[in-house]
């Protein structure tokens, strides 16, 4: 099986946006910010506005300070057992969905608390979202392309203009594949 990202490639990033932003390192932040004995985040991300540390560095900051939420330190695996963990029956819909994203070329697979990104070389070209007990939501970057037939309107993100919701493993058939297919071609 392919490597699932978790949330270890966007506090890399959040860390070199620190670093890129105000020229010091993470552990200079966290000895600064120690020293300073903020008790609350409010003050924090106020003396951090006031320092011009905000976004991703000044978030970074404040979990570092407060702590993390599980999501963040939980890993890929972890996420998506938590996902599937109160409606086992739409894992292998999941799990069939990778293995067919898969075979397409290049893939990135992101892993967040609550669904995965399956990410083109360009962008992200779809989201699979376990919405209910009994419904797993395929959401598609199809642009221009109109609801039809299985395809409906999307609310899984703005980007994901259609989805496709499953309920059975039987239903990842052949035209879901091609739907995936054409939204990893058209953002790739």
């Amino acid at each position: 099986m392919k490597d699932i990202r978790d949330w270890n490639e966007s506090r890399a990033m959040w860390i070199r946006l620190l670093e890129q932003s105000t020229g010091e390192d993470l552990d200079t932040w966290n000895r600064r910010i120690e020293g300073a004995g903020f008790q609350d985040e409010g003050s924090l991300r106020a003396w951090l506005n006031q320092k011009g540390v905000t976004g991703y560095a000044q978030s970074l900051l404040v979990m570092e300070r407060f702590g993390y939420p599980d999501f963040i330190t939980a890993t890929a695996g972890q996420l998506i057992d938590e996902q599937y963990i109160d409606r086992p029956q739409l894992r292998p819909i999941y799990d069939a969905i990778i293995d067919t994203a898969l075979q397409f070329g290049e893939l990135i697979i992101q892993a967040r608390k609550t669904y995965v990104s399956l990410v083109a070389p360009r962008r992200t070209f779809a989201r699979i979202v376990p919405t209910t007990k009994s419904r797993l939501d395929l959401g598609l970057r199809l642009v221009g392309q109109k609801p039809a037939g299985r395809l409906q309107p999307s609310k899984i993100h703005e980007t994901m203009t259609l989805q496709i919701s499953l309920t059975s493993v039987d239903q990842v058939d052949a035209e879901v594949v091609s739907w995936l297919q054409k939204a990893y071609e058209e953002n790739s």
